[in-house]
């Protein structure tokens, strides 16, 4: 499994509409340093917790209806869902072993 791009006009049917595992949303964008060391660090954690995490990326400079309705501020901001629900976010970057400490106590609380 991959980080899957999405966009203001497929949020809902990938994000909000998926009910067999919990979503994370790194909501990035092009000109972020911090973003783009997340991303590599997302794509491993994608490839190996595929069971129980869906990951996705939305660039927020592309897609502001999207980083408007949750009030995205700053980045990298990721927003983990679960059926359709925002239970946590992660603020900023992390390495591999911290995000996956951070999405295993947010999805262990859902």
């Amino acid at each position: 499994m991959s980080v899957t791009v999405i966009t203001d006009s497929t949020f809902q049917s990938e994000v909000l509409a998926e009910t067999k595992k919990a979503v994370l949303v790194d909501f990035w964008a092009q000109w972020c340093g911090p973003c783009k060391m997340l991303a590599p660090v997302l794509s491993a954690i994608s490839e190996k917790r595929s069971d129980d995490i869906k990951i996705c990326k939305i660039d927020v400079d592309s897609n502001i209806k999207s980083a408007q309705d949750f009030q995205i501020s700053s980045i990298p901001c990721c927003i983990v869902f679960q059926n359709g629900k925002e239970i946590g976010r992660i603020i900023g970057h992390r390495t591999e072993a911290g995000m996956n400490d951070e999405i295993t106590k947010i999805i262990g609380k859902a």
